[in-house]
């Protein structure tokens, strides 16, 4: 195997070796198989006996491939990092009462939205998800994993004798200049309990609809649609993608004081001064479509659903709509278009959609690349989908590489596009006839779907063909 910057070493061969073995040989395990290990080691004049050692150590026959000093750093700062604080070690922090404080700082800091700590059977570790990316950032030596899990537990108020079920708790984290709610998350594995914390974001202070990516037309329609008095606007997207801050920033521009608007959320994410929110609650029966009808009670102007997720949600949102209410909410599906077709096939009627439904959404978050590392490369057409022409071929296209500014992954932020659609009359009037082939209305009416943004990206230069490529598919 040789090796380039895109060369990327799985999580079961980097676990071969420990952080200490790895620095005190400048050696990197790339390549499990039946008669031994692949290592990339660096040239020197104890080579032989840094080879022989370590076939002792770990009882294996090693293949070695010589690599300059410049790489084995490279690799070992990304896959085996050793960071400093003062003169101590991350590795040795580990066991020290502060460990779980301090990774959430530094997750904050780094704009992490999710924490994974994870048991092996060998050893431990915690990653980080940046951009939509899970990062590994520390290995804990199994004998203090138990101790991190209980300081967790107690901070999110669970039971620490309780090994065998999944758990869920809540940490509301203050310190000074940090201030936030983290969603904990319990799994029994194999080897012991994993635990994810999820960040939430709970100041939406400075979310606004005008910084979140919008083209001029899909802005304006957006507009239009949250200003009319009644109807429904739903917002589409996997988990991840940005429903919720799109959202969230909508309330935020239709909060007034003479406007009475209720949330149903899970979980509350975000909280807004002048707006009333509820913490969904199953387990006591208080979930969407419940909560809806005492809504319809409460004198309401606006209301913002988490999600709909089944039919009796669904019609309690159409009655809502149907009875004078702006209603938002998300829903899964892969394209705006995909909104109307989904309602449908829950078993709303077409008419009803087509009465209320004033605008579809479909949502993206697309990863940058990094600015400090991104090659140039000369544009390929078969680099693209078969199926996908684009308008204006360019002249380059650029890659990703990675260095210490984007933590080796080769992308540094991420942008979200937008496919809107918005309900007409001629749109409603296939609606109502249940036309599920809407190519002519969507070239007619030059709506730019969610593939022509993410090509849009590639070409100028933001975002790679890589990361793009699940989008190019047309709709």
């Amino acid at each position: 195997m040789e090796y380039s910057q895109k060369t990327i070493i799985g999580t079961e061969v980097r676990q071969v070796f420990s952080t200490e073995m790895a620095w005190e040989y400048h050696a990197i395990p790339y390549e499990l198989h039946q008669d031994g290990i692949r290592i990339f080691i660096e040239e020197s004049g104890d080579l032989e006996s840094h080879v022989a050692e370590l076939q002792i150590l770990l009882g294996k026959e090693i293949d070695y491939t010589l690599q300059a000093s410049g790489v084995i750093n490279e690799l070992l700062a990304r896959y085996y990092p050793r960071e400093q604080t003062g003169n101590q070690q991350v590795s040795a922090r580990v066991g020290q009462e502060d460990f779980v404080n301090a990774v959430i700082k530094e997750s904050k800091r780094l704009g992490a939205s999710d924490i994974h700590l994870e048991p092996y059977e060998n050893g431990c570790r915690l990653r980080v998800r940046i951009d939509g990316q899970l990062i590994e950032r520390y290995a804990i030596p199994r004998d203090k994993y138990p101790a991190i899990v209980n300081k967790i537990k107690i901070l999110a108020r669970l039971d620490i004798s309780e090994k065998r079920l999944p758990q869920d708790g809540r940490i509301s984290f203050s310190e000074p200049g940090f201030k936030f709610d983290i969603r904990v998350s319990v799994l029994p594995t194999l080897y012991g309990e994993k635990i994810v914390l999820r960040i939430l974001n709970n100041d939406a202070a400075n979310l606004e609809l005008t910084q979140l990516g919008f083209s001029t037309t899909d802005f304006n329609n957006y507009q239009e649609a949250i200003k009319k008095p009644n109807g429904i606007v739903l917002i589409s997207g996997p988990t991840g993608s940005g429903k919720t801050t799109t959202l969230y920033a909508t309330l935020k521009e239709l909060n007034k004081t003479t406007r009475n608007i209720l949330t149903i959320e899970d979980p509350v994410e975000y909280t807004l001064e002048g707006i009333n929110q509820v913490q969904l609650k199953e387990d006591i029966g208080l979930g969407f479509a419940s909560t809806l009808r005492t809504f319809l009670r409460q004198d309401p102007d606006i209301i913002m659903v988490g999600e709909i997720r089944d039919v009796d949600t669904a019609q309690m949102a159409i009655r809502a709509a149907l009875t004078g209410h702006l209603v938002l909410s998300t829903i899964h599906t892969n394209s705006a278009w995909g909104i109307i077709s989904r309602l449908i096939d829950m078993g709303i009627p077409s008419y009803m959609v087509a009465n209320t439904l004033n605008l579809a959404v479909a949502q993206r978050l697309i990863r940058l690349l990094c600015p400090e590392c991104k090659a140039k490369q000369p544009f390929e057409p078969d680099l693209l989908p078969a199926d996908y022409i684009p308008s204006v071929q360019p002249e380059f296209h650029y890659q990703p590489v990675g260095c210490e500014h984007c933590y080796f992954t080769g992308y540094k932020g991420r942008k979200a596009i937008y496919e809107v659609l918005s309900i007409n009359e001629e749109l409603r009037d296939r609606i109502k006839h249940a036309e599920m082939s809407i190519e002519s209305f969507i070239k007619t009416n030059k709506i730019r779907l969610l593939a022509d943004q993410a090509y849009e990206l590639i070409a100028s230069g933001d975002t790679s063909i890589e990361e793009a490529y699940s989008f190019l598919f047309q709709n």
